[in-house]
């Protein structure tokens, strides 16, 4: 999936070796990393389908630079946001990001998933004990698959043996009774996934494609379950993202530009 690389040339970055750039069309300042991981669509659309509310407690697993929490707080104010990522530069970066845009309501912190700190979760706000709504890009690429020659993108997009079953395990601690889990995630993982997702007491899972184009099998899915429901899976209509010319189509637009919600399931 591509990434996502807006230019700006307001912003002035303490960081040495990154971009400037927005997101949403301008709302949102943002700064990359110029090599490495590259924000993609995944984070922005897996933060326009979670089904939060102002008040409410999210935890995004391995947050790098921010974008799916700042996009996620543009479009539901008065939330609180906890990113968690292994690499201190990048948790550093997520945190400018963070404040260069007055979002104080928004912070990351060094983890190194699928390892959680331990209860109770002393980053929680006010004595809190559990989070609402949990989402994660976890590494999915299946272990057998060809490496990346760039070390930092193969250790963000490569699934070790198990692995799965560890990162699902570990988001779906922190989730109160009907909080959420939405992972983005290869097709190919649609079954194993969901499988975990009943084990760890998720139910309700919404399997939503992200088809790359009219007629195309999609190469990603959202995925999301309910923790303590015991429904049924559903399929999705899911989400078109090009138009045959390669441009965005304008529910894509919508999302990626004015910060729009994205319903998985009417």
């Amino acid at each position: 999936m591509q990434s996502l690389s807006f230019t700006s040339p307001y912003i002035h970055h303490k960081s040495k070796n990154t971009s400037n750039g927005t997101l949403l069309e301008g709302k949102i300042f943002y700064k990359q990393f110029q090599k490495g991981y590259r924000t993609a669509l995944e984070p922005i659309l897996m933060a326009a389908s979670i089904p939060a509310k102002k008040k409410q407690i999210i935890i995004e697993g391995g947050c790098g630079a921010g974008a799916g929490l700042m996009c996620l707080a543009y479009r539901i104010p008065l939330i609180t946001g906890i990113g968690f990522e292994q690499h201190p530069e990048m948790v550093e970066l997520a945190n400018e990001n963070f404040q260069l845009n007055a979002m104080s309501n928004l912070k990351a912190m060094q983890v190194t998933l699928p390892k959680l700190p331990k209860r109770p979760f002393t980053f929680l706000p006010n004595g809190q004990e559990l989070v609402d709504h949990v989402f994660a890009n976890p590494p999915w690429h299946q272990h057998n698959s060809c490496p990346s020659p760039d070390p930092e993108k193969n250790l963000a997009k490569k699934l070790p043996r198990g692995l799965l079953a560890e990162w699902i395990y570990a988001l779906s601690r922190p989730l109160r009774q009907g909080g959420t889990l939405t992972l983005a995630l290869s097709a190919s993982l649609y079954s194993e996934a969901s499988a975990l997702m009943y084990q760890y007491k998720l139910g309700s899972i919404i399997l939503f494609p992200l088809w790359p184009k009219l007629n195309r099998p999609p190469r990603i899915i959202l995925l999301q379950g309910r923790m303590g429901s015991t429904g049924g899976s559903q399929i999705a209509p899911g989400l078109i993202l090009h138009n045959d010319n390669g441009e965005f189509t304008n529910e894509t637009n919508r999302i990626l530009r004015q910060g729009k919600k994205l319903t998985l399931l009417s």
